[in-house]
Order: structure tokens, then C-alpha cells, then sequence
């Protein structure tokens, strides 16, 4: 059977949800499925591109992020105009306007858990919409983890996928020309949750400790730029910089020569794998799949989240010994090439859409 797939998502934003969607409804597609995304807004729109340049069907409602009963009638016009076999959602806007969808609609639905970290309010609401939901799909081992234990659901209705390819050409960076300053790098959106504002006060506590010929370039916009550049300013700190989006991240990691993500939340956090794809040696907070790669990795640092002092510790550790960065570098790229590739990405989502064809057999009695 060929399935009709609706897969919704919050966002056309840059760095959000619509990120992996190329490469996760490319499988799907090639499994046969018909499948057309739904974003409820369009936000930035930066993660637009990504999806046409993969020829996908889009549809974009006409809401902003908090116009909630605006983006649900749209969602419902848009399915009930597809018709489709399986809502898949992501996010939790999207999932529980799915949820409630599939259930007016009588469309199993498959939902996305992408983050460590959930609103209270959002947390609840999930814990009562979670049989509305047939298949949760993680993003990694430790938010399936979070996934059960947090919003109460049977470890036989959890299933991962990570969502990230490493790529070979990645490992291959250029010679640095002698005399170049030291760059570290980092991408994300400027929220709260990414904790730049725990780097900056970490540069401050580490001082000269750091070293003249260290640069911080941080790849991301969002709504905490200004806030950001005023804490900057505030605390004299010359070696960070806010360099806006970047669609070119291949070339902005292979430009650095370390990685730091000081987030408060992540799920799977795709930016600090790919850093390791990059070979880079990355310092990560103690906060979802990040510290278990660069653990098992070998590839890197990691501290405890909100801790300024732990970092700037970190950061002086990395600069001070370059011989022994560049062998962490190495040795996350070996990990995350061999853990994270092509294959191993396809055996997951293979193993998903096998059990959800299943559900479609005559057999089944749904």
C-alpha cells in the first residue's frame, strides 16, 4: 500500500523542525509514501530552501506562533483537501493539533520527541493526549528515555531515530595558515535555551586565561540578539561575536578549530554533531544525546549546564593544550562517522515505517 503521509511541523524556521525534513521524508518517499508537509507558520522562513531544493509538496498556513485556533482550521482544511493514510507530527504545537486531528479524522498519528526539555503546561498536555498519539519517534536514546518516563508512555510505543547523517566530506578540513587565530564556533538559535549567555559570563570569569589569539563566532539569529550584545558589552568581552544565520555550515565549521554548545536544553542537538562530523573537539553541557557522544566519543568536554565556572574552565583547558584538542577532534569524527552514517540512519527510519505498514495489512485490526 502506498501511504498518503501528512507530516506537520510547527515551523519554517531555520534551525527548528523543518531542518531534518528533507532527509527524513526522503526516506519515506522512497518507501513508496505520497508525502506532503504541513508547516503551521512560516516564521523566518530559513528552513524553506531546504525543502524545495528536495522537491517536496508544502503547504504553509497563514498564522504567526501563537495564533493557535488560526493555525488548527487551516490544518484541518489542508487534510481533509489530502486525505491522508498517517498524520506523522513534530513538535509539540504541531503534535497536539495532529493529535486532535487524527482523532476527528479517524488517521492514526506517529509523533516526533525532539527535546530533553518540555514546559510544564506542555508536559501535562501530552501526558493526556499520549494515546492519541500510535508510535512516538525520539530523537536519540536519551530523549526516548524521557520520552517514556516523563509523559508515561509503554516502552513498546517508543521507537528512535536519530535525526542526522554524517558526512564523509565533512572530515576534511582545510591546513590553517600559521598565525590564524584560534576560532571556536557554535550554531544555534539565540533562546535562552542554547545558554550563550552562560558563555559570555564563562569568558568573563576566565579572563586573559583564554588567550589574545582565541575568537568566538557564534552562527544564529533570534530574538535574544540585542539582550546577548548588551550582556557582551557589559562584561568587556571582545572575543565573542554574534555573526547572524549561516545556510553554509559545512564551510563555517571547517573555519573553526573547536566547537562549544553550553546549552540548558537539547534533544539530540544536530549542531554539536556535526561539529564532531567536522572533527572538531567540542565542550557541551551536560544536557541531552551531546554528552553521551562526546563521552563514548572520547571527543571532547563536557560540564555541568549553568555553570559559568566549569566552562570557562573547560574553554581554558581546550585552548591551552591544542595538541591534545586536535586528537579529541579526531577521535568524535572517527565515532560520530562510523555511529551516525548513511546506513545507519536508514536502518532506523526503515525499521519505523516497517511497523507502521503493519498497521495497514488486512490482517491488522485496528
Amino acid at each position: 500500500m502506498a501511504l498518503r503521509i501528512a507530516y506537520v511541523i510547527n515551523s519554517l524556521e531555520g534551525g527548528g523542525a523543518a531542518q531534518p525534513v528533507p532527509a527524513i521524508t526522503g526516506l519515506l518517499r522512497d518507501r513508496g509514501a505520497t508525502v506532503r508537509v504541513l508547516a503551521l507558520s512560516m516564521r523566518n522562513g530559513k528552513g524553506r530552501p531546504a525543502l524545495i531544493a528536495a522537491g517536496l509538496d508544502h503547504r504553509i498556513g497563514p498564522g504567526a506562533k501563537h495564533q493557535h485556533g488560526r493555525a488548527f482550521r487551516w490544518l484541518r482544511t489542508e487534510l481533509r483537501a489530502f486525505r491522508p493514510d498517517l498524520i506523522w507530527t513534530s513538535l509539540t504545537q504541531a503534535t497536539l493539533m495532529g493529535q486532535i486531528a487524527g482523532r476527528l479524522m479517524g488517521v492514526p498519528v506517529v509523533s516526533w520527541q525532539h527535546n530533553a526539555f518540555l514546559k510544564p503546561a506542555n508536559r501535562r498536555l501530552l501526558r493526556m493526549t499520549r494515546s492519541w498519539s500510535r508510535l512516538w519517534v525520539a530523537d536519540s536514546s536519551s530523549v526516548a528515555a524521557l520520552t517514556r518516563d516523563r509523559l508515561g508512555i509503554a516502552p513498546d510505543r517508543v521507537m528512535t531515530w536519530p535525526l542526522f547523517i554524517a558526512d564523509p566530506a565533512w572530515s576534511s578540513r582545510p591546513d590553517r595558515p600559521p598565525g590564524a587565530s584560534f576560532r571556536i564556533g557554535s550554531l544555534g538559535r539565540l533562546h535562552p535555551n542554547k545558554g550563550y549567555d552562560v558563555l559570555i559570563a564563562a569568558l568573563a570569569a576566565a579572563g586573559a586565561a583564554i588567550g589574545p589569539d582565541v575568537r568566538i563566532e557564534i552562527a544564529g539569529e533570534g530574538a535574544e540578539r540585542d539582550a546577548l550584545e548588551r550582556l557582551r558589552k557589559t562584561a568587556g568581552i571582545e572575543t565573542i561575536a554574534f555573526v547572524g544565520y549561516r545556510r553554509d555550515v559545512p564551510d563555517f565549521l571547517q573555519s573553526c578549530d573547536a566547537y562549544v554548545q553550553p546549552s540548558r536544553a537539547e534533544g539530540f542537538c544536530i549542531a554539536a554533531h556535526e561539529a564532531m562530523a567536522a572533527g572538531l573537539p567540542c565542550i557541551v553541557s551536560d544536557v541531552g544525546e551531546m554528552p553521551h557522544t562526546v563521552r563514548a566519543a572520547g571527543g571532547g568536554l563536557v560540564v555541568p549546564p549553568e555553570d559559568p565556572a566549569a566552562l570557562a574552565l573547560a574553554l581554558t583547558a581546550l585552548v591551552s593544550d591544542r595538541t591534545a584538542a586536535a586528537a579529541m577532534g579526531a577521535a568524535g569524527r572517527d565515532y560520530v562517522s562510523a555511529t551516525y552514517g548513511a546506513a545507519a540512519f536508514a536502518a532506523a527510519g526503515n525499521a519505523i515505517f516497517d511497523r507502521i505498514e503493519r498497521w495497514f495489512e488486512p490482517s491488522d485490526l485496528r
